[in-house]
């Protein structure tokens, strides 16, 4: 605090004491999580608080941006560094734009707004990494993917890209940056930057890679002359192994084997992200014992993946926000022997308004399994359209049930489910808190 200005350190004081109030307010009315409102009215009365939190941060801010895996990867970090003994501020409900940013730092600081951590981790959506970085100046920086995801909002990958590029580029030399040598884009990202120290992950499991690239893919194409890539084999969308035959550009070699490495929960998708925050962790000085112990003891973050009993049943939720991200959840379904799906697709903002991403899903690999399939949501005949035009013929052996009421819904996808079974349910963002909220009362853990 003693670089605070003394008018700062009253406003920043009268900004923390108001927010806090306001976050007791909501919580005993039960109104909600109170993760964005305090951060709001907070910032109006400082409007450097961001700046002014994130400078008494011991050891400095770790940023995780990406698409997909945000939530799991800095939950798994925020672990493995509290194993390791440190303090860690977390923004865990997954409110990631600025005004989450600074109610998460708020929140463990006292009422003056002393803020005494040694780590905080804030997850970042993609679109204001460009914004946060001048008044945060980040310790590190984990860049784990881009994939499109709200072209409404977004807009296309390489735009995304080069903004990040441009704004990490203008970070001191002791920067850290943490990418995924996997994925082109990042991995060009990670190789322009001349200044800061870079560590690249990725998987080198041949055994994993797909029949084929996908239909969702983003990024064949070399970030840097444009030329078609060569693949030589994908694990996941555009990320694999890869070469340009024009330029010479190539993957990076990750810091890790990860072979050696065990992953968190299920699905491929879920062993970048262990390898992320196991890669980070390791160029923060945690000790390797902590990090490997820490995985096999992972909880999953709400929603993604993570596993309930419901009347007795099993039933796992598989956050599915985009093309990339629901492909993968079809997989984890499509190779289990379970036959009961739920999938609720909402048009919510936070969601992206627009769902003709759902057109670019391979949702015919769940229709060609059978079994039963329930619908709900918002748009569930956008998504039960999307699934009758997955058939292969008129005879396709499986059971499509519309439900527009989501508690409707639920119990019909319970009712169908073998208690030997697990029921999987594919939600959108607003759509997976809708179903928390029904199954355990909490749309946020």
């Amino acid at each position: 605090m003693g670089k605070i200005k003394f008018i700062d350190r009253l406003r920043l004081g009268f900004a923390v004491s108001v927010a806090k109030s306001v976050t007791f307010g909501v919580r005993s009315l039960r109104l909600g999580a109170a993760s964005v409102l305090p951060g709001s009215i907070a910032r109006r009365i400082e409007p450097q608080l961001l700046q002014l939190l994130s400078q008494q941060v011991k050891n400095g801010v770790i940023l995780i941006a990406g698409t997909n895996g945000k939530t799991t990867t800095s939950l798994l970090l925020c672990e493995i560094l509290q194993r390791q003994g440190y303090r860690v501020a977390h923004n865990s409900t997954g409110a990631n734009l600025e005004n989450g940013l600074m109610t998460a730092l708020m929140e463990n600081s006292n009422l003056l707004g002393k803020l005494d951590v040694d780590y905080a981790i804030l997850e970042v959506d993609e679109n204001i990494v460009p914004l946060v970085l001048a008044p945060i100046q980040p310790k590190l920086i984990l860049c784990l993917n881009l994939f499109r995801d709200q072209l409404d909002r977004y807009g296309e990958v390489d735009t995304i890209s080069k903004r990040w590029t441009k704004a990490i580029a203008t970070l001191p030399s002791s920067t850290i940056v943490v990418a995924n040598g996997d994925d082109p884009t990042i991995c060009y990202l990670g190789q322009q930057l001349s200044q800061q120290k870079v560590s690249f992950f990725g998987l080198n499991e041949p055994e994993n890679y797909l029949e084929a690239i996908p239909h969702a893919v983003d990024s064949i194409y070399c970030p840097k002359c444009g030329h078609a890539l060569d693949y030589k084999g994908v694990y996941l969308s555009h990320m694999g192994e890869y070469s340009c035959p024009s330029c010479g550009f190539s993957r990076s070699k990750p810091t890790l084997d990860s072979s050696e490495w065990q992953q968190i929960l299920v699905g491929l998708y879920n062993k970048y992200n262990t390898l992320a925050a196991a890669t980070a962790a390791k160029e923060l000085g945690v000790d390797e014992a902590i990090i490997r112990d820490t995985i096999p003891n992972f909880q999953a973050a709400f929603g993604r993946a993570e596993e309930l009993k419901i009347n007795g049943k099993n039933v796992r939720i598989l956050l599915s926000k985009n093309p990339v991200g629901t492909n993968e959840t079809i997989r984890v379904v499509t190779q289990s022997s379970d036959k009961t799906t739920l999938l609720v697709l909402n048009d919510k903002i936070q969601d992206g308004e627009d769902v003709s991403w759902i057109w670019d899903v391979d949702t015919e690999k769940l229709v060609e399994r059978g079994g039963t399939l329930v619908v709900s949501g918002d748009r569930a005949y956008d998504m039960a359209l999307r699934l009758r035009y997955s058939e292969s013929s008129p005879q396709s052996n499986f059971n499509l049930i519309v439900e527009e009421n989501l508690r409707q819904a639920i119990n019909t996808a319970l009712e169908r489910t073998p208690l030997n079974e697990t029921l999987h349910i594919l939600p959108t963002y607003t759509a997976m808190l809708d179903v928390r909220e029904a199954l355990t009362g909490r749309k946020i853990r």
